[in-house]
Parts: C-alpha cells; sequence; structure tokens
C-alpha cells in the first residue's frame, strides 16, 4: 500500500483481501477469505444438503474450521443426531474439526487460526471476536456462509471505522466487560456499518483474554467487528498456541491521519463497573444504579465470560468466601484447556470450595441450551454477552449482564452489588 494513502487498519485488511491498493468507506467490493469458521449449530446441519444440490464442494479445506459447541455434550437424540451429522461431514470435507473441545471462539484463538490481517468470516454473530489479533473478522448467516464456502468469496461493504481510545489503567474490580456494558449503554445497539477500533494505553495493557472480549462485543454494539492493533502481547498469544506471526507487524495499524467516523476518549480510572438490566445490553449503567435485586442463578460461562482471565477474576472474589442460601452459582470455563489450566494452578478449587458448580466447556445456557437454562420468573446474573428475553429460558425470566467480578459477587451476597466492596476498594 502506498504511504501517501491514509487508511485504518480494517481498510488496510479488507484492501489487501479486495486485491487493491487502497479502499475507502461505502465501497462494496468482494474480497477472499484467508479462513472460515462454522459451529455445530450453524454449520453442517445447515449448509450440507446445499452444497449438495449445488453438486459444490468446499473451496479449501485447509481454510475451513469447524468447531462443536452448542450442542455438547448431547442431551438428546437431536442433539446427538446433529453432533453426528457434523462429525462425519468434517471428515468428508477434510476440514479442521474440534469437537467438545469449547466454545468455537476462545478454540479458533487458542490454535493460533486468526493472525494479524487476515479476512475471516464466522457463522456466528460473536466471530467479530477474531479481531483481537488484529484480523478482520464478521459473523454471517447460513446463506452467506454456504456462498462463502464454494467460492472462497465475500461481497461486503467497507465499513467506517469508530475508534474508543482508553487511556490511563482500569481500577481494581474493573475489566473489559464493564467496558463494553458501558459503551452499549451510552451508544446503544444501532451502530451497522461501522467497525470498533480499541486503542489506548488501558487495551494495550489487556491480556489477550481481555481484548477478546472487547472484540467480541462489538456485536451488541450492532457494529460489523471490533478491531485491536496487534503489538507484543499479540504476537506472544501466537507463539504459545504454536503459530507464531512471520509478518510485518506495522502494516498492520490505523495511520495516524486515518478518517475515523467518531473517536471517543475515555479515562479509563473513571470507569465504574457495570450491569445491563434486562432485556437488553444497551440497558446498561453503572452497577450502583440497580439497587438490590435478588439473584436466584449467577453464571459465570460464554466466549465473552468464562476464559480463563474470567475465571481469575471471579476467584479473587470467591477466594475464602461461599455462595449465599438461596443463590446457585454455575461456572462453564470456555474451554477444556482452559478448565485445565485452571485446575493446575488452583483457581477451579477456589471457585468450587465457595460452592460452585461446574459445567461442561460449550455454549450450553447462553444460547438456552443443556444445563442451566432458567425456570419462569427466576433472575439470573450471567457474565454472557446478551439477556434477550427468552434466550437463556423461560421468557419470564430476567438476565442482568456483568463481569465476572461483579457475578461472583452477585453469588457471594445473593444480590447485585459492587463487586469492588468484596475486594477491599469500597464503592
Amino acid at each position: 500500500m502506498s504511504a501517501t494513502v491514509s487508511a485504518t487498519l480494517a481498510e488496510k485488511i479488507l484492501a489487501r483481501a479486495c486485491g487493491r491498493e487502497a479502499v475507502r468507506a461505502g465501497e462494496i467490493l468482494t474480497a477472499r477469505l484467508d479462513l472460515l469458521m462454522m459451529h455445530d449449530s450453524g454449520g453442517p446441519r445447515r449448509v450440507a444438503s446445499r452444497l449438495e444440490k449445488l453438486g459444490a464442494k468446499v473451496w479449501d479445506p485447509n481454510k475451513v474450521v469447524v468447531v462443536s459447541d452448542h450442542f455438547v455434550p448431547a442431551v438428546d437424540m437431536e442433539s446427538a443426531d446433529i453432533l453426528a451429522l457434523t462429525r462425519k461431514w468434517a471428515q468428508a470435507q477434510g476440514v479442521t474439526h474440534y469437537d467438545m473441545l469449547g466454545i468455537c471462539h476462545v478454540v479458533l484463538q487458542e490454535h493460533g487460526h486468526v493472525q494479524p490481517g487476515m479476512f475471516c468470516v464466522g457463522g456466528d454473530s460473536h466471530s467479530p471476536s477474531g479481531g483481537a489479533f488484529g484480523a478482520f473478522m464478521v459473523g454471517m448467516g447460513a446463506t452467506d456462509i454456504t456462498g462463502a464456502l464454494v467460492t472462497g468469496e465475500v461481497w461486503l461493504r467497507v465499513p467506517q471505522t469508530t475508534r474508543v481510545q482508553l487511556d490511563g489503567v482500569l481500577g481494581a474490580g474493573v475489566s473489559a466487560k464493564d467496558v463494553m456494558l458501558m459503551l452499549c449503554g451510552q451508544y446503544g445497539m444501532g451502530n451497522e456499518g461501522q467497525v470498533f477500533e480499541y486503542g489506548g494505553s488501558a487495551v494495550q495493557a489487556m491480556p489477550m483474554h481481555e481484548r477478546l472480549t472487547l472484540c467480541n462485543m462489538a456485536a451488541e454494539l450492532g457494529a460489523e467487528t471490533g478491531i485491536v492493533e496487534p503489538d507484543a502481547t499479540t504476537l506472544a498469544a501466537l507463539e504459545q498456541a504454536g503459530k507464531p506471526f512471520h509478518g510485518d507487524l506495522a502494516q498492520w495499524r490505523s495511520d495516524a491521519d486515518a478518517n475515523y467516523l467518531h473517536h471517543y476518549r475515555y479515562d479509563a480510572a473513571q470507569i465504574a463497573p457495570h450491569v445491563a438490566a434486562p432485556h437488553s445490553p444497551a440497558n446498561s449503567r453503572p452497577v450502583g444504579e440497580h439497587g438490590k435485586v435478588h439473584i436466584d442463578q449467577a453464571y459465570i460461562g460464554a466466549c465473552t465470560g468464562a476464559k480463563l482471565t474470567d475465571l481469575r477474576m471471579a476467584a479473587e472474589v470467591l477466594k475464602g468466601r461461599k455462595v449465599a442460601k438461596g443463590t446457585r452459582l454455575l461456572i462453564a470455563p470456555a474451554s477444556v484447556a482452559m478448565t485445565a489450566q485452571a485446575a493446575a494452578e488452583g483457581t477451579l478449587a477456589t471457585l468450587t470450595a465457595a460452592g460452585a458448580i461446574l459445567l461442561p466447556s460449550g455454549c450450553g445456557a447462553c444460547a438456552g441450551m443443556g444445563a442451566g437454562m432458567l425456570s419462569s420468573g427466576e433472575v439470573c446474573m450471567s457474565t454472557t454477552a446478551r439477556n434477550f428475553k427468552g434466550r437463556m429460558g423461560s421468557a419470564e425470566a430476567q438476565v442482568y449482564l456483568g463481569s465476572p467480578y461483579s457475578v461472583a459477587a452477585a453469588a457471594v451476597k445473593g444480590e447485585i452489588c459492587d463487586p469492588r466492596e468484596l475486594l477491599g476498594e469500597g464503592a
């Protein structure tokens, strides 16, 4: 790309994917895929028959990853049949298949599939998670995924970029989830046609798991995707995954004079723990404004809220404490590997000693599947990304969203509370 053409990181990635010198927001272009991801819910059971009718094959099996995470482990014959179909299709097509190893957005990163500068799509709305690695990754429905599987291409309108600048240091008991709930509360869920680019010293200080949360929940803002400029933390994560990055990291960052639609700036130290009330992430406000709402169930799970860093946050609150009587705490680590790590370092023992019930890794209650669903009238505090009516069970249930700190604190108190009170910081 010419040095005279200023561009955002997203524009640079799309220009490469389209074989262009440069692209501009609003242009409609066709881009070549570096990676396509599907899971058991929206994958083979949706696309296999369509490909068969077309007499078509996967354009490049080496660039397709399938993850079984929604229906695992099978709880009835329907889910067992879906999983069997997924396994058979993946084997027949010769694509990479991760079976019951964890949630797709986390497993994909654990194995180093997403790298800086890549253009990727996923058959799930939280596919923007991949942006944590400096890639452009968007979610698509099964029809678009079918076309992409056959051609290796997708068409798109180049989105505008909104920059979220977080300077300073986040306070104790405040996490990336609080940042995203704050943004959802301030800007709502109607940010279509935008990429949210996160930067600043507070973002640079975040581990990859926290950056995943920032990008993951770009979906709750209604944005096309989220993205973080890759740096030494990114390289270290890819090295650990066994897929070191060999490209030029310097080219994958926005130019100083890049054109942004909005540029939001925050002092990270001023951000408080946030909680979203039913039935939208946009119903978010500082935790102290919610009052003492009794919690029947606390759930620490999902791609957004059960990574190893999330489990450690919960353990900080739960150490030496017990879950309140009349409240249950369920924990579903985001991957099998993270469960093993949490066990080896003692984090898991801290959680279970407090009374947490360990569930299998997978989408589970977040997607209204498997263990942990809610009954009519029950109230849940959850680390998941969404609290839409009926998503976690009964349409008459109430779901509040919070960080792992906030959910663990609610489990201890039996009601919504400021987690900083239990971390010794005060409200």
